[in-house]
């Protein structure tokens, strides 16, 4: 699986982004995807995943409420809506496909990573 992850950018606290991840895959319907980002100098944590079907999502704590993952099986992409920005969400954001059934959020179980694109909010 070949993930594309694009949308990053700088924007103001408080405004909002839509990241998208393109996967090069045939069967993307049969893979969970995940958002994952990291600070500098800290590691990878856990954002938001989404099932196969997109029937159930999870968030971390962080970003519950403000962030809303999302799929198109029919486009084989998967989307990060992001709104209420903070600085503490710079990072580069990372998408990430599993074959693990539920709602994987440890990175060790996502063998399949994009190449992560910049998000930087300034204060």
């Amino acid at each position: 699986v070949q993930l594309q992850a694009s949308g990053g950018g700088l924007v103001q606290a408080g405004g909002s982004l839509r990241l998208s991840c393109a996967a090069s895959v045939r069967t993307f319907s049969e893979y969970t995807m995940a958002w994952f980002r990291q600070a500098p100098a800290k590691e990878r944590e856990f954002v938001a995943v989404i099932t196969k079907s997109g029937g159930s999502t999870y968030y971390s704590s962080s970003v519950k409420g403000r962030f809303t993952i999302s799929r198109d099986n029919a486009r084989n992409a998967v989307y990060l809506q992001m709104n209420s920005l903070k600085p503490d969400d710079t990072a580069v954001y990372y998408c990430a496909a599993t074959v693990v059934v539920g709602l994987p959020s440890l990175s060790l179980e996502y063998k399949n990573w994009g190449q992560g694109t910049q998000l930087t909010v300034s204060s």
